[in-house]
């Protein structure tokens, strides 16, 4: 029978350490059961299912074992695909067993998706190699917090303490004097290497290198370093260093802001996980379809008129075509236009639309269009492509050259109506170190949504309008892209930085 519980590891933090399957299966369910553990990014996978928080420390309740297993079972019995997401591997310290035999008494089909843990990450993340052909042929993962009201432990310390290989405590912060006392009483080296990970993958992971001897103290109160921690006790922990790859990049360590529109904000977060940032998704637009097509139907129909054609951008390029298509044309419907497009991303996307551009400005800015058409005789009409709203420089500038200028909206920018709250609590606590700003009527509602919260970080503006806009604001602009992309914009942040 088809799954209707996918039990899924969500991997040590990074959003993009997730398994494709487990990708594919959010994409597919109603519901989420989600815990702390478990980087709220992926639920972007699941934008139309129904998300619900089992608890996080420090933020909200933690939900029962007992709690969550109800709440599974009861919403699967009403017909709805459910998956329960844990931090890591759904295997390793999950209490997996119990939800799955839950749902076996039940007779509610199921499947486990594999995640990455925290101790496989810390091999590439943290510099450290778990096994090693000289130093550790094996590998023992160990819980710090056993079932409560245990009358003795079950782990054999003197067994551990022996252990030809390296040690992983999941879950031992609040309980560092007590293993790190069994450790060394059973007769492990007080003086044996330890690495202690907190957070591993995210952008703020951290480590704390020290002796087995010296953990409790490093650990104690718990709020000196605040968990998900695990420790790894061995000497492949002297390796760190020599491995170290995480703190060279360059935005190490630091959150950007992608404001860009949902559907368009991945080549831009791709951008700054390669640099070693960490995207925060947070549209200040949304990019809609027009809720009358008149005029741009009566465009199109009248294309055989038009001398020039004119896309402002990319979602120009795409609203266009896909109306053409709706009223029954194709590309042959351009046949003798000439076409001019404004950016690098513009003429890839007309590119994919199996055309070439006529002019392309080699700085890719609109202000250099009419330069570029200096040659051109004009021949019919000049239409630009362009959104609801936008600068007017280019039709303008344009007027001046030919008689006959006209432009028409393909598709609506909108503002996002509200400020999202762990957005503006990351802003005015300087958890984000900058924001893009990617257009002017991204740059107003931003100020408009965040107010005062962006003085706490630095902003990037795609162009000089855009910087202009933010100046216009009050607000201070750390770097602008040359040329106007959002790999530029990256890398102005990089140098930046």
């Amino acid at each position: 029978m088809k799954p209707v519980v996918y039990l899924i590891g969500a991997g040590p933090g990074d959003p993009e350490l997730m398994t494709l399957r487990g990708a594919s299966c959010l994409r597919r369910c109603d519901v989420v059961l989600y815990d702390g553990l478990s980087n709220s990014e992926i639920l972007r996978l699941a934008p139309t299912a129904q998300h619900i928080c089992v608890g996080k420390h420090g933020h909200s309740r933690i939900w029962s074992q007992q709690e969550i297993i109800d709440e599974m079972l009861g919403q699967a019995r009403s017909g709805k695909t459910v998956v329960r997401l844990k931090g890591g591997d759904p295997a390793v310290f999950a209490r997996t067993a119990e939800e799955v035999d839950a749902l076996v008494e039940a007779e509610i089909p199921f499947e486990i998706v594999p995640g990455i843990t925290a101790a496989l990450a810390a091999g590439s993340y943290a510099g450290i190699p778990i096994t090693h052909r000289e130093l550790a042929s094996a590998v023992a993962l160990v819980t710090g917090h056993e079932q409560p009201g245990k009358t003795q432990s079950a782990l054999d310390w003197d067994a551990l303490a022996k252990f030809p290989g390296t040690l992983v405590i999941y879950m031992g912060v609040t309980t560092a004097k007590v293993w790190t006392d069994a450790l060394i009483t059973a007769g492990k080296d007080p003086a044996t290497p330890t690495a202690l990970v907190r957070r591993c993958s995210h952008p703020d992971q951290s480590s704390i290198h020290c002796r087995l001897d010296e953990v409790a103290d490093r650990l104690t109160p718990p709020s000196r370093f605040r968990p998900p921690v695990i420790a790894i006790v061995g000497p492949v922990t002297t390796l760190a260093k020599s491995m170290d790859w995480v703190s060279k990049r360059p935005l190490q360590g630091q959150s950007i802001l992608v404001t860009r529109p949902l559907d368009q904000s991945d080549s831009m977060a791709d951008a700054i996980r390669d640099v070693g940032g960490y995207p925060v998704i947070a549209p200040g637009i949304e990019i809609q379809p027009l809720t009358d097509f008149s005029l741009l139907d009566q465009a199109i129909e009248n294309l055989s008129s038009t001398g020039l054609l004119i896309f402002c951008s990319a979602n120009g390029v795409d609203h266009f075509f896909h109306r053409l298509r709706q009223l029954d044309f194709d590309a042959r419907a351009l046949a003798g236009v000439k076409i001019a497009v404004i950016g690098s991303k513009t003429d890839q996307a007309l590119t994919e639309h199996g055309l070439r551009a006529d002019f392309v400005p080699t700085d890719f800015r609109a202000r250099s269009l009419p330069d570029c058409l200096r040659d051109w005789d004009s021949n019919g009409r000049v239409l630009i492509v362009r959104a609801s709203r936008g600068s007017d420089e280019l039709p303008n500038r344009l007027k001046t050259q030919y008689s006959d200028v006209q432009e028409v909206v393909a598709y609506q920018n909108v503002d996002v109506a509200q400020a999202d709250p762990t957005i503006l609590d990351a802003l005015s606590s300087g958890q984000i170190s900058w924001v893009t700003v990617t257009s002017s009527a991204t740059a107003r509602n931003l100020h408009r949504l965040y107010g005062d919260a962006l003085t706490h970080c630095r902003l990037a503006a795609i162009s000089p309008v855009t910087a202009q806009t933010l100046a216009e604001l009050g607000l201070t602009v750390a770097a602008v892209a040359d040329p106007y992309t959002s790999e530029s914009l990256v890398h102005e942040i990089v140098k930046q930085s």
